[in-house]
């Protein structure tokens, strides 16, 4: 088996076309690292909405069953 490239030069300049090689190379790698960025910052957000959302439901749910408690007392 040979090597396709005879020297790390070559490998770099890839034919000629080493700067179009590259520059797609970290267009692409670089659009990735946003994208898993973003659905990391994304994430985030949702579970705290959720955490938000369910921290209201308790706060909802004991205010229904103080009223309901104090109501019983009244009576």
């Amino acid at each position: 088996m040979r090597p396709a490239f005879s020297s790390w030069y070559d490998f770099f300049a890839m034919g000629g076309y080493g700067f179009y090689v590259w520059l797609a190379v970290c267009f692409t790698l670089g659009s990735l690292m946003i994208l898993v960025a973003h659905t990391a910052w994304q994430r985030r957000q949702l579970l705290k909405s959720v955490r938000q959302h369910q921290a209201r439901e308790r706060r909802i749910r004991a205010a229904k069953m103080k009223q309901a408690a104090s109501q019983a007392a009244g009576e």
